[in-house]
């Protein structure tokens, strides 16, 4: 609502007509006012409302959403959490309007084993979270809930923006204004296998008297293709109608090395044939430069980033708060999905920028507009949004804690929730100049496969130099970091023959800072490469032995 609207409503009903509808939506002059401390300076009419998940005592004693809260010294008063076991439904507000929805509040168990669930609880990417205005049949926000918090892969990442703020990366905060005439009911759907564990919820709403006829509704969806599809943009929204685009989150897990953000944002609006908004890159759109790194600000950021090799996984936001893009008839957000490519993925062998890649999307698009989209995208099930395995073989190495697989000192299976869903193997060498692992692996054909080390690194780790049946493989990797972390190491693109491999590595000292020469390792992954390194093979009859290849 413009201030053109407000002066209309001004003329159309009376000044104590249009004061209601101005206090109202007062959020929408936020941006006009350029401060959203002056609002709070105004009248404000309606009333203030709350739909929370503070336990309720029914006439049975167990949790009854439409009782009292209990509010006394039992302990029962304090069972503010609920359990959401899989397949079902938790409604977290269900009540009539007008009204207009001014903050939403979540928290849950993370996904880790626990004494509340010993095999591990539902992640948000398994949550779906699902918006209803009035009588709409279909969601008007419909997207796993993490995603939609900006925080997508399963993996709780911080958020610090203006609409959207995940703190410690565990408490789920939404200020989006969302209005609704008749009636809202928002629900959490848990589409695990496992139950979501202790879901509290605070939804603040202000109850009003009318909203203008023009008031437009909130909307945002899920998408996503695992991969994308050749010849065609990744399309994020296409809906016809009046409204403004407000936010994306876009997540892009790589099945190719080298950097995938080459991709131009291409906006059409209201039907033209030709994008009128045409960006300049991926990494461009989401307001940074010369590629992405982890941060986070009022209206973009990178929430998560780890690597950008087969299998590296990126997610962004870009908030339209200040800028959002207006359209009367219709809008196409999309963008392309060009980049680097390793030269054994271009038909001439070489290494340049503009290549059409084949990685996984999926986003959530953010926008407002009147009546009901035609969007036709619908979040699909958790399972179908769970991203497909790129391995070809795992080699656990838990399961070589044997002493002929090590040098002097245990080797153990230890177990690191929140980092690995199975042990790792800890090894503790009794002297740095005597250290060594092997893991043996076979390969059961020959085809194009990357070689992954998936490795911890920590305060007390040291540095250990990598060989496969007696080659060395790159420089001695560094598993020293100031805080435990889990991370993947490629160490080589090749085409081994079938046959059996044994992966070494020999400690080479310590980093400066770390306090010992520990080593653990949780797997050994053979890769996929794309169906086109085997169609052109560039590298098929090349001998990995005497030239060791690993493609960035």
């Amino acid at each position: 609502m413009n201030i053109f609207t407000i002066m209309r409503a001004v003329l159309q009903r009376g000044f104590t007509g249009a004061w209601c509808v101005f206090s109202a939506l007062a959020f929408s002059l936020t941006a006009a006012a350029g401060d959203p401390l002056d609002t709070l300076a105004r009248p404000l009419e309606g009333r203030s409302m709350r739909s929370s998940s503070t336990f309720r005592k029914g006439a049975d004693g167990k949790y009854d959403p439409q009782a009292e809260p209990l509010g006394s010294t039992d302990p029962l008063s304090n069972g503010d959490a609920r359990l959401v076991p899989p397949g079902e439904t938790q409604v977290v507000l269900d009540v009539k309007g007008p009204g207009v929805i001014t903050h939403i509040w979540f928290t849950f168990r993370g996904p880790e084993p626990s004494r509340a669930a010993p095999q591990g609880a539902a992640d948000h990417q398994e949550m779906l979270l699902r918006m209803y205005w009035d009588d709409q049949q279909r969601p008007a926000v419909e997207a796993p809930l993490g995603d939609f918090f900006a925080n997508a892969f399963g993996i709780r990442s911080e958020v610090i923006s203006m609409p959207v703020v995940v703190e410690d990366a565990d408490s789920y905060n939404g200020y989006w204004r969302m209005p609704f005439r008749k009636a809202a009911r928002i629900e959490v759907v848990n589409q695990s296998e496992k139950p979501l564990v202790g879901l509290y919820h605070n939804i603040d709403w202000i109850r009003l008297d009318a909203l203008p006829e023009d008031t437009p509704y909130f909307y945002a969806q899920y998408r996503q293709e695992y991969p994308v599809q050749n010849g065609k943009d990744y399309v994020i929204l296409d809906t016809k109608g009046k409204g403004h685009y407000v936010g994306t989150v876009l997540s892009v897990r790589t099945r190719s090395p080298s950097w995938f953000g080459e991709g131009d944002e291409k906006i059409s609006i209201d039907g033209e044939k030709q994008p009128s908004i045409w960006g300049t890159g991926t990494e461009d759109y989401f307001l940074s430069a010369w590629g992405l790194k982890t941060c986070s600000t009022p209206y973009f950021g990178v929430p998560y980033f780890d690597c950008r090799g087969i299998g590296g996984r990126t997610s962004a936001y870009r908030w339209h708060v200040h800028d959002p893009l207006v359209f009367n008839k219709r809008i196409k957000v999309a963008v392309e999905h060009w980049g680097w490519m390793s030269p054994d993925e271009n038909p001439k062998y070489q290494a340049i920028s503009w290549n059409e890649r084949e990685d996984d999307y999926s986003s959530v698009a953010f926008w407002y507009q009147t009546g009901e989209p035609t969007f036709a995208a619908r979040a699909p099930h958790a399972r179908q949004r769970r991203l497909p395995s790129l391995d070809r073989s795992v080699v656990c190495a838990k399961d070589f804690t044997a002493r002929e697989h090590h040098g002097p000192g245990p080797a153990q299976a230890q177990s690191l929730p929140g980092l690995y869903r199975q042990a790792q193997l800890l090894y503790r060498p009794k002297r740095a100049d005597d250290a060594w692992i092997e893991i043996p692996f076979d390969v059961q054909r020959k085809e194009p496969l990357r070689l992954i080390l998936c490795a911890t690194r920590a305060p007390d780790y040291g540095r250990y130099q990598v060989f496969l049946n007696g080659v060395k493989l790159g420089r001695p990797l560094d598993f020293y970091a100031g805080n435990v972390t889990a991370g993947e190491f490629p160490l080589l693109d090749f085409w081994p023959e079938p046959g059996a491999y044994t992966l070494s590595l020999e400690c080479v000292g310590k980093n400066q800072r770390s306090a010992g020469h520990l080593l653990g390792l949780e797997s050994i992954r053979l890769r996929e490469r794309r169906p086109r390194v085997e169609q052109y093979g560039h590298d098929k009859d090349k001998d990995w032995r005497k030239d060791p290849k690993l493609y960035h």
